[in-house]
């Protein structure tokens, strides 16, 4: 709804009224409308301000109306009449201006906004554009680069940065809508609209184009600008709903809103069985240890440091500890100069001793990954913490149980596993046992949002779901260099997809030492041999050949790739590499064949797909959403893929069944080709929409 009241005599004063963030829904559009109209049309009125409710001036469009048909007004019209209007409007903006919110602003003659709200335009996450005059009207206000900026990443501003671009004409800290008000009782009558003339820049959309790692939404953004800079005002708005109407519908449009909504259901956790835990209260956390000021524990401390927390960080090593402290003062100093926030780190209290944790609310341990230095620190901080202290570990695989049982009280004890850098990755996977207490898990749930994490909540087993399911993506990308491909074929597929980085360039980049000490505490390396059976399975000793010859990545200048020097990030094909495969292959009694990138996709991402669905089946996740929401904010799956169990079923189970079995009578020795039973459950069930997984993984049925 809008309501219209006059106010200081002369100044028409719109209220938007749609709790919680005044959506634009249908209800709220024919209000602007209506009074619209009415102020237009009042004589006593001089002048408009626009404004919302309880503090928020508009969050947007109403995104539950995208999935049906949209009734009442659309927006464009109702825009341009605002933008029309013989008298001057202003907009009052509190809280956040997004989307169509924002475009609503722009519409205005005027933008008067809270220093704190929040401005911007997000719909290219959401696989859109600014459809109601956004990509028209702001390139026309700030420019071509600042609007293209903003469009093609959805980027928020501050009050303080959309000033300096121009969006606004005054930021207030006081009442903003008295501020308003008082703006439209001086401005002058006839006010005009400028037209900034522009041009287009070259450049612009190859470089979008390789950012968007093959995302079409940022692209339609670019050439929307792209008609605003060479094209009159009408023409640039036809040429806008024209590239709209093509993303409206699409497949990355629908996966990118899949990821908005299975964010907010990850949130609200529940166990596999279909029991809510999301009512159990968290703990009240002010004061955090992180034990280990490694890579991960400098993150951890940086991340609880800048959600407000105060934290106890310890490392015994002195040496250590003072490098850590000056690491994480710079990490601090760089992120709050990247935010525009004031300095912290004061809150931060550094230690040598144990003890110094005994009396905090939550532990957070980073140490080695070693199960018998975990295992001892777990035994003296059940003594030396409090009671009700809970104890986190870090681990991105070992046994939470074991931990568990290490203790006197192991209902406190949770995995909160963290992503490096850890005060940047948004994904948090918060891993549960059988004795994990409700208020545990909840407690580290809340404190992963409080870091602006994605926290996850998942079972406890071998890898838990990220690096579970990592396992025989990472293994098939290692099966084809040894049957043909090379590194650069595998990663360029895999790019061309939409990941970031492929396997190899990865591997490079975290070091293959990494994998190469997790597979040795495994069992699965025997220096020196190329056996590639270990364990009753096939097994690629490709990675421990090379990690032999010292070649660890990046911080050797030699892996997969070559490098300028050690730390180098510039990737080169290795000849050296090249002949040490056909040595390789010629002593296995392998023939190279060529592999193309539709076989590198379908092995790669089926298997990981895969074992997906064997983690639904045991109910290590609850859901579909859990593990694609793991995969997009912590291994790079691509977002506008969906993650990897909606790109299942947008491929279709059936040909993902279909061509496991193809792969799987190929390769009989790769027991993660062997389709999951539940994968062929939902195949028999006429593969349902991935939102009805849950309900069928529930199900009974019988395992004959």
């Amino acid at each position: 709804m809008a309501a219209l009241t006059r106010v200081s005599g002369s100044v028409g004063l719109i209220s938007l009224l749609n709790p919680p963030v005044n959506a634009l829904s249908a209800a709220v559009r024919q209000g602007i409308v209506d009074t619209v109209r009415r102020a237009v049309s009042d004589p006593q009125v001089k002048s408009v301000v626009i404004c919302g409710q309880n503090g928020v001036f508009c969050g947007g469009a109403d995104i539950k109306e995208f999935g049906g048909h949209m009734s009442g007004p659309p927006l464009v019209p109702i825009f341009n009449t605002i933008e029309a209007a013989d008298k001057p409007v202003v907009a009052a903006i509190e809280g956040s201006a997004l989307g169509g919110g924002l475009e609503l602003a722009l519409a205005c003659h005027y933008r008067i906004t809270q220093s704190k709200a929040r401005l911007g335009l997000p719909e290219v996450s959401l696989g859109l554009l600014p459809a109601a005059g956004g990509t028209q009207r702001l390139p026309r206000l700030i420019g071509v680069p600042a609007a293209l900026d903003l469009i093609t990443t959805g980027r928020h501003l501050t009050g303080a940065e959309a000033l300096k671009l121009g969006i606004v004409d005054q930021v207030t800290d006081q009442n903003t809508v008295e501020a308003a008000v008082k703006f439209a009782l001086s401005i002058p009558s006839g006010c005009n609209i400028c037209r900034l003339h522009l041009s287009e820049r070259p450049g612009v959309m190859q470089r979008v184009k390789k950012s968007a790692h093959g995302a079409i939404a940022p692209v339609a953004c670019v050439q929307a600008v792209q008609a605003a800079a060479t094209l009159p005002f009408t023409q640039g708005m036809q040429r806008e709903q024209e590239l709209m109407a093509t993303l409206f519908g699409s497949g990355q449009a629908r996966a990118l809103q899949y990821c908005f909504f299975s964010q907010r259901v990850v949130s609200k956790w529940s166990s596999p069985s279909g029991s809510r835990w999301d009512t159990s209260k968290p703990k009240p956390v002010t004061k955090v240890g992180v034990i280990g000021l490694g890579t991960m524990g400098r993150g951890i401390t940086v991340a609880l440091a800048l959600a407000g927390l105060s934290v106890v960080a310890v490392e015994t090593q002195q040496q250590q500890m003072m490098a850590a402290q000056h690491a994480v003062s710079g990490m601090l100093e760089r992120t709050a100069r990247r935010r525009g926030v004031s300095l912290v780190g004061d809150q931060i209290r550094y230690s040598v001793e144990l003890e110094a944790v005994a009396d905090v609310e939550l532990v957070i341990e980073a140490v080695f990954e070693d199960m018998a230095l975990k295992e001892k620190l777990f035994k003296q901080l059940s003594t030396l913490c409090k009671a009700d202290t809970l104890l986190c570990s870090n681990t991105s695989s070992l046994d939470i149980d074991h931990l568990a049982s290490q203790t006197h009280s192991p209902q406190l004890v949770v995995g909160m596993h963290f992503f490096a850098p850890a005060h940047v990755m948004k994904l948090l996977e918060v891993v549960y046992g059988p004795r994990s207490a409700p208020q545990a898990v909840a407690t580290a749930m809340e404190l992963g949002k409080r870091m602006g994490k994605v926290s996850v909540a998942v079972g406890n087993c071998s890898g838990f779901v990220g690096n579970r399911m990592l396992m025989p993506y990472v293994e098939e990308a290692s099966f084809l260099v040894e049957e043909g491909a090379s590194p650069e074929i595998v990663d360029r597929a895999l790019e061309e997809f939409g990941f970031p980085m492929g396997v190899f360039r990865m591997s490079d980049l975290s070091g293959l030492d990494v994998g190469w000490k997790v597979r040795k505490a495994r069992g699965l390396v025997e220096p020196g041999q190329m056996s590639r059976v270990r364990q009753g399975r096939r097994y690629s000793p490709l990675g421990d050949l090379l990690c032999e010859q010292g070649r660890f990545g990046q911080k050797t200048g030699r892996g997969w790739y070559l490098y300028d020097s050690a730390g180098s990030r510039e990737a080169q094909p290795d000849p050296w590499l090249q002949s040490f495969l056909e040595e390789y292959r010629a002593r296995q009694g392998l023939v190279s064949r060529r592999i193309d990138s539709q076989e590198v996709l379908e092995r790669c991402l089926y298997a990981l797909i895969n074992e997906g669905f064997n983690i639904l089946q045991e109910g290590i996740a609850a859901g579909p959403e859990d593990i694609d929401m793991i995969y997009v904010f912590g291994y790079g799956f691509p977002r506008h893929r969906g993650g990897p169990m909606f790109y299942a079923s947008q491929v279709g189970l059936a040909q993902v069944l279909q061509r496991l079995e193809h792969y799987q009578q190929l390769h009989p020795d790769i027991p993660h080709l062997r389709p999951s039973s539940l994968l062929r459950r939902l195949v028999s069930s006429g593969s349902p929409r991935i939102q009805r997984w849950r309900e069928i993984i529930r199900m009974p049925h019988s395992s004959l």
